[in-house]
């Protein structure tokens, strides 16, 4: 929906409101005009019933106001005496009308201070559990998310298994688009294929002010841009693309590349603007090795085929080479060929091992028209290791769109600046001439920010080198602090990573836990309401 559609869908609800209460108003000592005012009779309303002032602004959040809007609604029943079950149950599945039949067919009187503590256990819990999802959903949405990592594309930064906090705040709160949701939960219900919303009616997108912008080597969580499709390869992407961009899939990479940079990777390394990007020192760069060793590497899994897929507890451990499996025998009884995700630094200490006979890291040479990578074409040669250079669109900054730079910036046009903006743009090729809607079109000036997402492990990473850009609409927040971290190879309580147990993300130097300090303010805590209530009066 447009702002224009959003306006007149508000001076509906107006009159609806206005229409079904105005007799309510006056009978709770009210003029009927002021059920009329927008936001002005939310107000008012809430003198009416006994509730604060400040619930007006809940019942203009996002989400938030599915479950406010119901509950004024029973609450101004039973402000004028409709208090049983059957009562609230007419009110809510007739989406507030009931409201019609208090105001015109009774002259139920307004109850003043009413008293609004729950009457029973059932309706304390059921008022204590709704506010919860409130405050929980408010939070969720525009100042802290809890997130797991997937996958290994940023070890050793970010381990398989930790379990973050996003900060929305840091590049500023992203307003939901989809307004009719269920709260918590992202494109799903639990434990069903069942989408947890509806795609319409859609705000249009909003992001609140932040205090941070991205910088070169943040670690951003973001909605994955292609999510939907069926084939992500660039040239051959097809399905369905039309899902609201919040409720995208959330990945989480490394910003290697900001507005206005020129990016080029090289054997694996990026550069940027012509220099080496230089990564935060607790950054490790791994690529893929072949490893020929006497002994095996891996222990065998618990699975069906009794595969070795679970790194050695001295490979886990001494050289941190978390990802590594057995690829092949070369005899009965060895020499064995593993694959490894590993640093240079993990590699450098394993040479050193009697064990290993050989190492050899993996290269991926540029081929002509890789349609594996972004920006493929006729004439254009890349790979996971040698890419670009690029540009980094920027908002504001002006392109020129020829045969040669169409490849990066066509679903720019079409998709992140056309129909996910209510436009629908179609671009097409007439030999040397690029139309877009059948006009000519030899420039493009961006609208938003676009930013470089690649995981440190360069070779096992899904990342921008496959799909490209990501728009700055896109941008979730900031992981800023690790609270859990569990190795899934590791059972019970043997698998906890201590060290990692309530770190920062970010910052330089050797990862520091407060933990500690955490379970000190608990118990303080906990002491302090102790006595607190000890000191409390007996009834």
């Amino acid at each position: 929906m447009t702002l224009t559609q959003w306006f007149i869908f508000f001076l509906i609800v107006q009159a609806v409101h206005f229409a079904g209460t105005w007799k309510l108003y006056v009978r709770a000592g009210r003029k009927a005009w002021e059920a009329g005012v927008p936001i002005y009779n939310a107000v008012v309303l809430m003198g009416i019933i006994n509730r604060p002032k400040w619930w007006t602004i809940l019942l203009f959040v996002p989400i938030v106001n599915l479950i406010m809007i119901p509950v004024v609604w029973v609450e101004t029943a039973r402000s004028f005496g409709f208090n049983s079950f059957k009562d609230t149950a007419l009110t809510v599945l007739t989406g507030g009308l009931y409201l019609y039949y208090i105001n015109y067919a009774t002259d139920a009187p307004h109850i003043k201070g009413r008293d609004i503590n729950p009457k029973s256990s059932s309706g304390e819990w059921t008022s204590s559990l709704l506010f919860a999802i409130v405050a929980a959903t408010i939070v969720h949405t525009y100042f802290m998310q809890p997130f797991v990592i997937p996958s290994s594309s940023l070890e050793k930064t970010l381990l398989v298994g930790d379990w973050l906090f996003v900060s929305k705040f840091h590049y500023g709160a992203r307003t939901p688009i989809t307004t009719v949701a269920t709260p918590m939960l992202h494109d799903t219900i639990y434990g069903t294929k069942t989408k947890s919303y509806l795609t319409k009616p859609q705000l249009p997108y909003f992001r609140l002010p932040g205090f941070q912008d991205i910088e070169r080597n943040d670690i951003v969580v973001f909605s994955w841009p292609v999510d939907t499709l069926v084939d992500i390869t660039p040239g051959n992407m097809r399905g369905s693309v039309r899902k609201p961009i919040d409720k995208k899939s959330n990945y989480v990479k490394r910003a290697v590349g900001v507005p206005g940079d020129s990016l080029e990777v090289r054997d694996g390394y990026v550069y940027i603007n012509g220099e080496k990007n230089d990564l935060p020192d607790r950054a490790r760069i791994q690529f893929s090795y072949t490893i020929v060793s006497k002994e095996l590497l891996v222990k065998r899994a618990q699975d069906a085929n009794g595969n070795y897929v679970f790194p050695s507890d001295l490979m886990n451990g001494r050289y941190e080479i978390s990802d590594i499996y057995l690829s092949g025998v070369q005899g009965d009884n060895g020499p064995y060929v593993h694959t490894a995700q590993a640093s240079e630094a993990s590699i450098e200490k394993l040479k050193n091992n009697s064990n290993i006979i050989s190492i050899e890291r993996t290269h991926y040479d540029a081929i002509e028209n890789n349609k594996a990578i972004f920006g493929a074409k006729p004439g254009r040669a890349s790979s996971v290791d040698n890419f670009g250079p690029i540009y980094i669109p920027e908002e504001g900054k002006t392109v020129a769109i020829n045969p040669e730079s169409l490849p990066y910036y066509k679903r720019i046009i079409e998709v992140y600046e056309g129909y996910e903006m209510g436009r629908e743009r179609d671009i097409t090729v007439n030999g040397n001439e690029i139309l877009m809607n059948g006009e000519p079109l030899t420039e493009y000036t961006f609208e938003q920010d676009y930013y470089w997402l690649m995981g440190d492990n360069r070779h096992n990473s899904q990342d921008a080198r496959a799909w490209g850009y990501v728009p700055f609409n896109h941008v979730v927040g900031k992981p800023v602090f690790v609270w859990f971290s569990k190795d899934a190879n590791v059972p019970g309580l043997a698998g906890i990573r201590w060290d990692r147990v309530f770190t920062t993300v970010g910052g330089e130097g050797p990862l520091v836990s407060y933990r500690y300090w955490f379970l000190g303010a608990l118990l303080l805590y906990i002491g302090w309401s102790f006595f607190r209530k000890k000191k409390q009066p007996k009834a």
